[in-house]
């Protein structure tokens, strides 16, 4: 399986939401619909909460899944300000994004926290996807420990329910470039390992992600979580093709 994902964070209006959903739909039209199922190949988009709803109607009909950028550790309750899993189950949503970066920095989401929102995707039918990696560079078996240890914090002792994970350090999110292609490649071979026997498992590489990035770091990934470098939907489309491209291969890459 290949998965290309795309959080819009908060960075559009509302309306340039819609309008790069509706684009995206577009591009998508002009590719081989049959041919982006037969090759197992997912996709997903993350728009703000306040959007989700008639995002879901521009890209659920497409073919593309639908996810929330955060999910409450609660189905329902005194809440104030929070979105319920049960809610964007509802919605069409299937995809949760859980414990970026900016989550834990700015909003002191802690360990335990996230483990509960797992818990409330899971439960709700969504696939969780944990953002994990290191605040600083290291080696890279120190980066693989740290991923692991947030993982295993974040599932327990579940190892057959639905997962995806996302590879962001740190250090590379924001920045001009990716992390280096061996760096990422030495650590996401080793996490897919560990995240394997989960149902719909994939691992994907986030930092400063965008077209080009994928065929340098395939088979160690199973895809890409874009942002900033996927503003434009054709770069969506671009990473889509690589991942068509490559999804029938399984053995490392002579670049």
């Amino acid at each position: 399986m290949a998965v290309v994902a795309l959080s819009l964070k908060m960075y559009f209006t509302r309306q340039q939401t819609l309008e790069y959903c509706r684009t995206l739909v577009r591009l998508l039209n002009d590719l081989d619909r049959k041919e982006v199922k037969e090759r197992n190949v997912s996709m997903a988009v993350l728009p703000d909460f306040l959007s989700i709803a008639e995002v879901g109607n521009i890209v659920l009909p497409a073919g593309i899944r639908l996810g929330s950028q955060d999910i409450c550790a609660d189905d329902r309750g005194s809440f104030t300000g929070e979105v319920s899993g049960t809610d964007l189950a509802d919605l069409g949503s299937s995809v949760a994004e859980i414990g970026h970066v900016e989550r834990k920095l700015l909003f002191h989401e802690e360990p335990a926290l996230i483990r509960r929102k797992v818990d409330a995707a899971w439960r709700n039918g969504l696939t969780p996807l944990l953002c994990v990696g290191e605040k600083e560079r290291a080696g890279t078996d120190m980066a693989v420990d740290i991923c692991l240890n947030q993982i295993r914090e974040a599932v327990g002792t579940d190892e057959s329910s639905p997962l995806w994970v996302a590879y962001e350090p740190l250090w590379a999110i924001g920045a001009r470039n990716p992390a280096p292609a061996e760096y990422v490649t030495a650590v996401c071979s080793r996490l897919k390992e560990a995240v394997a026997p989960h149902e719909d498992a994939a691992v994907l590489y986030g930092g400063s992600a965008g077209p080009g990035l994928l065929t340098q770091l395939w088979p160690s990934v199973d895809g890409l979580f874009l942002g900033r470098f996927a503003h434009k939907p054709e770069a969506f489309i671009s990473v889509l093709e690589e991942a068509l491209e490559l999804s029938t291969i399984r053995e490392p890459l002579t670049i």
